[in-house]
């Protein structure tokens, strides 16, 4: 998928100047890639917004317009207000069809566990995969099927459908395990068991010490008896 996009040239840098930008409802830019001089430009906050919501994300191709040139872009390093999460930044990296690029591409969770089920919770380990292809070839996102994941199960990147470009295939994507609070409990429960056991075997060691004691009291008596009679 491909985003037609407009840019302006612009001159002069700084704080003041990208301020004046961003109330004129403008992004400031920076053009660069394949060895041309980087160049200041400005493109219309709406419009980069629209392209970077599409399925594609931040993976969007741009078809990006400056004057008379065209150029295949993708948008890098991409800056927001960390409060109001406006755009205020964005590096557009010039592009080949015929080349691979570098790319992240999001994994989504589809179907359900049958571990989940029983109790057990998904703890993700990747969120992103980093990958190269072709531009034409870079995927929107990449599923994982966790519907016959059970408790202790876990998902790498090798067990994926093919990949072309994936350099990262012994990495795990994500696990089914058991609770943290289940497990606490758990051992919390095995701890007075534990406990339990041991006071049930101190109390049978006293129970073993106190028998011998009374039948000498009652020897002793008994003897005592039979001195006297005599």
């Amino acid at each position: 998928m491909e985003f037609k996009l407009e840019a302006e040239k612009r001159d002069g840098r700084g704080k003041g100047v990208a301020r004046k930008l961003r109330a004129q409802g403008q992004v400031p830019a920076v053009l660069y890639g394949h060895g041309m001089d980087p160049v200041s430009v400005a493109v219309d906050a709406k419009e980069l917004g629209h392209a970077l919501h599409t399925d594609a994300g931040a993976n969007v191709l741009v078809d990006l317009h400056v004057g008379s040139d065209k150029h295949l872009v993708l948008a890098r390093e991409i800056q927001r207000n960390h409060l109001r999460g406006e755009l205020v930044h964005v590096d557009f990296l010039v592009i080949r069809r015929d080349e691979k690029i570098s790319f992240q591409v999001p994994i989504t969770v589809e179907g359900e566990s049958p571990g989940v089920k029983q109790g057990g919770v998904v703890e993700h380990h990747l969120w992103e995969l980093q990958a190269e292809s072709l531009p034409g070839d870079v995927p929107q996102s990449i599923e994982v099927d966790i519907s016959k994941m059970e408790i202790g199960d876990t998902f790498r990147v090798a067990d994926l459908t093919a990949l072309p470009g994936v350099t990262t295939e012994e990495e795990t994507i994500l696990s089914v395990v058991t609770p943290q609070v289940l497990e606490v409990e758990e051992a919390a429960e095995g701890e007075e068991a534990a406990a339990e056991g041991e006071e049930g075997a101190e109390a049978a060691e006293g129970g073993e010490g106190e028998a011998p004691s009374e039948a000498s009291e009652d020897k002793s008596s008994s003897e005592e008896g039979g001195g006297g009679e005599g």
